[in-house]
């Protein structure tokens, strides 16, 4: 989403129109829900993705149009059993689209897009909201969970009502498509090895924000971690120092050796971190949470570990260690939302 909010930035800033396509609703099988979304610009599609296929081939058409008459539409898309063929789609469903056409150079899009990006880097949970009351173009703006409303004017009651799925509101006669952009919490991983080096690119590229926190300096260089939020040089024995974790926070260990691993889970298991996840077999996870019941951990706190990481794909290199463990996450973050 960042980087999609990004390229829009960077048309409108160069001097062309743009249009944002969203859906907004769907229902049945589609092949995305709500809260996707591209960017359409006279050369066609820029970025961001609503699906494929024939919704998103006859939304670029709309797009086009949009480009030479400006304003806003929502379109509805029927997918029933008997447009099937037509639509190029093996299964029914229904699916409602949102394109609001941005001018070049428009002064409160970019105002936006600088908005947001300044509450992704302060770790603020943020919601676009887009009023669609009739499928007309309203306002469109952002509601951070500190800072509160940039760009619209909203009742309280509405912003009370936002929670982690994206959907439509409705306060005096209007509506409102309401999205979180992104949700406050961070991603520790722990070790900067091969996998990490693989992993922190593919969550950051599902919105994660990722911090490595290694006690080598050759293994701590953001380079080698591409989108990595942050580095941090650490000494293992003493993370308190170094990290604070909260509630909202993933915890990933994948350090160089069953030592430190120890070290890192027994501090970990002291924050109330949301996940806690080890990569490492099956037997030098019974071998450190051995120690750590010497340590004075019950069964109860080792069960807050999530040992192997990651889906069973059976997965064997780093990158398909680096899948398997951002899928999982992914599903954590998703079941979290209430999806």
């Amino acid at each position: 989403m960042r980087n999609l909010f990004a390229a829009l930035r960077d048309a409108l800033a160069s001097g062309q129109d743009a249009v944002l396509v969203t859906v907004v609703a769907s229902s049945g099988s589609t092949p995305r829900g709500a809260g996707a979304r591209m960017v359409v610009t006279g050369q066609g599609r820029l970025c961001g993705t609503i699906g494929g296929g024939a919704v998103e081939y006859r939304s670029q058409q709309v797009a086009q149009e949009l480009l030479r008459t400006g304003g806003a539409h929502l379109e509805h898309f029927r997918l029933h059993e008997n447009q099937v063929q037509d639509l190029g789609m093996i299964c029914g469903g229904a699916v409602d689209v949102y394109f609001r056409h941005i001018p070049a150079g428009d002064a409160d899009t970019l105002a936006l897009v600088g908005h947001m990006e300044s509450l992704y880097r302060a770790g603020e949970p943020a919601w676009l909201i887009c009023e669609i009351t009739g499928g007309c173009g309203g306002a469109m703006g952002i509601y951070g969970g500190k800072s509160g409303v940039f760009g619209l004017s909203l009742p309280s009651a509405l912003t009370g009502a936002l929670g982690g799925k994206p959907c439509q509101l409705t306060d005096g006669g209007r509506t409102y498509y309401c999205e979180p952009l992104f949700q406050a919490g961070r991603v520790y991983v722990f070790g900067g090895g091969h996998v990490s080096q693989a992993l922190v690119p593919a969550l950051t590229a599902v919105d994660f924000r990722c911090v490595v926190l290694e006690d080598r300096p050759e293994f701590c260089r953001p380079e080698l971690f591409p989108g990595v939020e942050e580095t941090r040089l650490v000494d293992n024995a003493r993370l308190a120092d170094f990290v604070t974790v909260e509630e909202r926070d993933y915890v990933v260990v994948m350090t160089r050796g069953h030592k430190d691993d120890q070290a890192v889970q027994a501090q970990m298991l002291r924050t109330p971190a949301h996940y806690i996840g080890v990569i490492g077999s099956r037997r030098k996870t019974a071998g450190v949470f051995a120690r750590l019941r010497e340590e004075g951990f019950t069964d109860a706190d080792l069960a807050r570990i999530t040992t192997p990481i990651g889906l069973d794909i059976k997965a064997e290199t780093p990158a398909e260690i680096a899948v398997s463990i951002a899928a999982q996450l992914i599903q954590v973050r998703a079941e979290r939302a209430g999806h």
